[in-house]
């Protein structure tokens, strides 16, 4: 079927073809998502999103700048009314929309609340402090958590795990090393190094005696697990550590946490950022005030000016305390996404029918072309031959490119008629041979190292909190398989040793695990289109498996959503409500599995359609993205737009490339 344009542009349906409704619906709705999804774009090229997570960032926020001195009225208040808008009746805070309550999420609002001069006897307050003495107080939070109440003497240092700052000369053969730890755990855990080794405390501004289960007696003795036991071997090397600290070499010491400070400045991004994502940057920030780092240093001031940069302001918040609405908010992003975000869009742009040299598809390219990263990182600890030529996710972030991010925008530039062709193909070159150059020994691909799998990290009780390390996923693998695919080297013995790994995880059900989206239909979405652009075919019994489990868990509404909770419980796996982007995950699967004209692919076509708002754009409170499974979710605010334009644009007009077809 051959695309047709309305005036302006943008895709539309032939006046004098009749069709069904459902694909008239489809060409009215890929038109004015089209059009909202180009006027977002920035004059730049890029489009970004914003990227919500949970008030645990907000939080955070607020007590980091108390502990330097720097917090504000303007953005106290500005923070405490979006906290207090994310509260739930009960008085609890939950990690994504619709959750169940969190602990650590809920003492952390609460602190931030009490920094805004909430009264602990106020209502909401009153509900939340009960709710956390009735769940085990701040003794049951997590370490992280405590480690910010440690700052202020709400916890004391002594009953945190130990984190010694001499593991950074762990050379990478030893298990243990900060290269056992994925990028973003190692960002964090280096400079947190340095903070436990210093152990500060600051004056608290109040007491949280209401925090506690019995607060004469905060400090509760755990019984150790059975020595023969992982987590037993490591509550004893804990204990070790806490007695070396006692005796730890004044010079050694001294040398460790100095050779921290060159590790953190060195990788301090041209934003001043670390990573390109927030608690890296606040752990660094701390860390390098407590090495002598004044806040006027070209450095700090930096990072600081980085950390604004991660705070979403907006103008129409809920009434203020005093009862005047309009009271702005503040809202902290873990991260930013505009690579992420650009490829996406301009995937969906040309899918959906925009011709390839579109001057908005030609901009996005000249941007991402821009961003393409030419300098070795830390993935190079584990490659040291390997030339570089990937992207990152965010707008600076060379040191920890990812293979994700690299795959997505080799698909797009496919998409787009550049006229410099000979430079677009050099960075896609450079590209293609660092993913291949990233492939883990099983065949696979993690986020943003090879063979990052040590079993370690996850067992240290300083890690209770989410994913630490980087193991190869079917989301990401599917992703380079079908870049791959596109780039004619379908029958590569690399490229099939990917399709092996990705066949291997498949479920019972025909279902595959998503690491970095929500999580099944997100999955499996990913690896049926990269097996047939591949060359499988319809009929294979892989596909048709993962076609009946997306059938088999479509919603009423014809739509397909799935909740958080299916990291955590199987039975979730599917089920939840119906959302605009994992409704868009599933066609795409559906429709690289030949099921264009399935009564599923028209059901779920027509809830896009229905649900679409006037402007184009999708509603979306759901978290579909995730950082880390169940501990870490993610509202990409740009995920309802791209995806839906994308599953309308395939279904009107085919998959993009044939199969191998490059």
């Amino acid at each position: 079927m051959t695309a047709t344009t309305d005036g302006a542009g943008t895709p539309g349906a032939d006046p004098d073809f009749t069709m069904p409704d459902t694909v008239q619906g489809a060409h009215e709705a890929a038109a004015r998502a089209t059009r909202h999804l180009l006027a977002r774009q920035d004059a730049a090229g890029w489009w970004k999103g914003d990227l919500e997570t949970n008030v645990t960032m907000d939080a955070e926020d607020l007590l980091l700048r108390q502990f330097l001195g720097i917090r504000d009225e303007a953005t106290t208040q500005a923070a405490a009314l979006f906290i207090r808008g994310e509260q739930h009746e009960d008085g609890t805070w939950a990690t994504f929309h619709g959750g169940p309550p969190e602990l650590s999420a809920t003492i952390e609002a609460y602190v931030a609340l009490r920094l805004a001069g909430d009264a602990p006897d106020a209502p909401h307050m009153a509900r939340a402090s009960a709710w956390v003495r009735a769940h085990g107080g701040i003794a049951a939070a997590r370490v992280f958590t405590r480690i910010w109440l440690a700052l202020f003497g709400w916890w004391s240092w002594d009953h945190l795990p130990e984190l010694p700052p001499e593991l950074v000369f762990l050379p990478p053969w030893v298990p243990l090393n900060i290269y056992d730890f994925g990028c973003w755990a190692r960002q964090t855990i280096v400079p947190l190094t340095v903070v436990c080794a210093h152990r500060p405390v600051r004056p608290a501004p109040f007491a949280l005696d209401e925090l506690h289960t019995d607060a004469r007696r905060p400090y509760t003795a755990k019984r150790p697990a059975p020595l023969a036991s992982w987590e037993g071997a490591f509550q004893r090397m804990d204990k070790a550590l806490h007695l070396y600290r006692r005796f730890a070499p004044r010079r050694l010491r001294k040398a460790a946490m100095d050779t921290a400070a060159r590790w953190i400045i060195e990788r301090q991004e041209n934003d001043g950022c670390w990573g390109g994502i927030q608690p890296p940057a606040v752990y660094s920030v701390i860390a390098l005030h407590l090495l002598g780092y004044d806040l006027a240093h070209p450095v700090m001031r930096a990072g600081l000016e980085s950390l604004d940069r991660f705070a979403v302001w907006r103008e129409d918040g809920p009434p203020g305390p005093d009862g005047r609405g309009g009271a702005p908010t503040r809202m902290i992003e873990a991260c930013q996404s505009p690579v992420w975000d650009t490829c996406l869009a301009a995937i969906a742009l040309a899918d959906a029918g925009l011709p390839a040299d579109h001057p908005a598809l030609v901009k996005a390219a000249d941007w991402m072309l821009g961003e393409e990263i030419v300098r070795t990182g830390d993935w190079a600890v584990r490659r040291p031959g390997l030339a570089p030529g990937g992207w990152a996710f965010e707008f600076h972030n060379d040191t920890y490119p990812d293979i994700d991010d690299t795959a997505e925008v080799v698909l797009a530039l496919r998409r787009i008629r550049h006229p410099e062709p000979a430079r677009v193909e050099a960075a896609i070159a450079r590209g293609v041979s660092w993913n291949l150059g990233m492939q883990s020994r099983n065949g696979a691909w993690g986020a943003f190292d090879a063979d990052n799998t040590s079993p370690f990290p996850n067992r240290l009780p300083f890690c209770d909190f989410g994913e630490v390390i980087d193991p190869p996923s079917a989301d990401v693998t599917a992703h380079v398989v079908e870049m791959l695919a596109v780039e004619g080297k379908a029958a590569d013995p690399r490229t099939r040793r990917g399709i092996t790994w990705l066949l291997a995880e498949q479920e019972p059900t025909g279902a595959w695990f998503g690491r970095w989206g929500t999580n099944y239909v997100y999955g499996t979405g990913s690896v049926v289109p990269a097996l047939t652009a591949a060359g499988f075919a319809p009929a294979h019994p892989a596909i048709r498996r993962a076609v009946r489990w997306l059938e088999s868990v479509q919603n009423e509404d014809g739509g397909w959503g799935e909740d958080q909770r299916s990291y955590k419980d199987p039975q979730w796996a599917g089920k939840g409500a119906s959302t605009a982007s994992q409704t868009a995950w599933a066609l795409m699967a559906l429709l690289s599995a030949g099921e264009r004209d399935g009564k599923a692919v028209e059901r779920g076509i027509g809830y896009l359609v229905e649900t679409q708002r006037g402007d184009g754009s999708w509603d979306e409170p759901y978290f579909t993205g995730t950082g880390f499974p169940w501990d870490f979710s993610i509202n990409y605010h740009l995920y309802r737009q791209v995806f839906p334009l994308t599953a309308l644009g395939r279904y009107l007009y085919g998959e993009p490339f044939a199969p191998g077809e490059a």
